[in-house]
């Protein structure tokens, strides 16, 4: 199995390619961020970097059996105001993707993006790539709600439902029954605490809320951290934010007060300010958004964790992949 892999970001395509079929071959891959390079470069050092996909010379390009992207969703996302969708700078380099798959004709392609773009673009893209998409929200496979179409030229099923909550991915604090929400690719863009919940930017993380802030509001929730996260997101300054209140005390007019002290409790904070809620209230940590991901502890380690959020936020879920790869397996078997 040979493969050519287009804003490859730090290698989520790779990692699943790799872990379905061992003896897969990468000819080549397609990255322009200098920290995405150097994370996937620390993973597969062997691998050929053609740079900026609208400059590669594609009929120079080795042979090979399939096409991978997940071609940049900036211009597509609902998360954008005024998105020009495919007319857009960075989603437009989709039809580069189109462009290599008509001139080089692999046997098969996979194509990622966000099920959030418009119904029309959504059309167009499924009728230039002749199949219809498949929807598959990574909350199956991880503690994420993160909605994504695939397009492929082989049958994709949707994977078993594994229960992951967002309790399994924290590296500490008490948690409930909770998904994330989408990781922001700009999550480390966020204002200090007060303001960015003042400003109602983010609702926190789920429907099971223990307090709010305010007149509770978007932005002004408290969840509990136990269940799924929005998914890893990559525009608007959208950052997550988790409670950690197992055996954590705020101040209450000078005296101390004790919240949390049992795993399962879910003791109110009503009446705190933000101020005394900053202990209690936190960004996930880079680690934890790896996981969110799928991707091995430690896998963006070498750059800073502005470049760590942010590329995990442009990354795939690497076990959705992984899931549409072993569908690709029993094709291969079939052939």
């Amino acid at each position: 199995m040979k493969y050519f892999s287009a804003f490859s970001g730090i290698g989520g395509f790779e990692q699943a390619i790799h872990s379905v079929f061992p003896d897969a071959e990468c000819v080549g891959f397609s990255e322009t961020d200098k920290y995405a390079i150097q994370v996937y470069k620390k993973h597969y050092p062997n691998h050929k970097n053609y740079g900026d996909i609208t400059k590669i010379d594609i009929t120079g390009l080795p042979d090979f059996d399939m096409l991978v992207g997940g071609s940049p969703c900036q211009d597509l996302s609902i998360a954008k105001k005024d998105r020009k969708g495919l007319r857009g700078d960075k989603s437009r380099l989709f039809y580069k993707f189109v462009e290599i798959l008509e001139k080089k004709k692999p046997r098969w392609f996979l194509l990622e993006n966000v099920a959030s773009m418009s119904r029309k673009n959504k059309d167009k893209i499924s009728r230039i790539l002749k199949v219809q998409p498949v929807m598959i929200n990574a909350t199956l496979v991880s503690a994420q709600n993160r909605k994504r179409l695939f397009w492929a030229n082989f049958l994709i099923t949707q994977p078993l439902d594994r229960g992951i909550l967002l309790k399994d991915v924290l590296e500490d604090g008490c948690v409930e029954n909770l998904k994330s929400y989408c990781i922001d690719a700009n999550y480390y863009k966020g204002a200090n605490l007060e303001t960015f919940l003042k400003k109602k930017k983010r609702q926190l993380v789920s429907p099971q809320r223990i307090d709010q802030i305010g007149k509770g509001g978007q932005g002004e929730r408290i969840f509990s951290s136990e269940g799924k996260f929005r998914a890893v997101s990559t525009v608007n300054n959208q950052q997550p934010y988790i409670i950690d209140h197992y055996n954590k005390r705020i101040k209450t007019d000078g005296k101390t007060k004790t919240i949390g002290t049992n795993p399962q409790c879910e003791t109110s904070v009503a009446g705190q300010s933000v101020t005394n809620l900053k202990g209690y209230i936190r960004k996930l940590t880079p680690v934890e958004c790896e996981r969110l991901q799928c991707f091995p502890d430690g896998f963006t380690d070498g750059v800073s964790n502005t470049q760590r959020y942010k590329c995990l936020g442009n990354a795939v879920n690497v076990e959705v992949v992984k899931h549409i790869m072993e569908c690709l397996k029993l094709v291969v078997w079939e052939k």
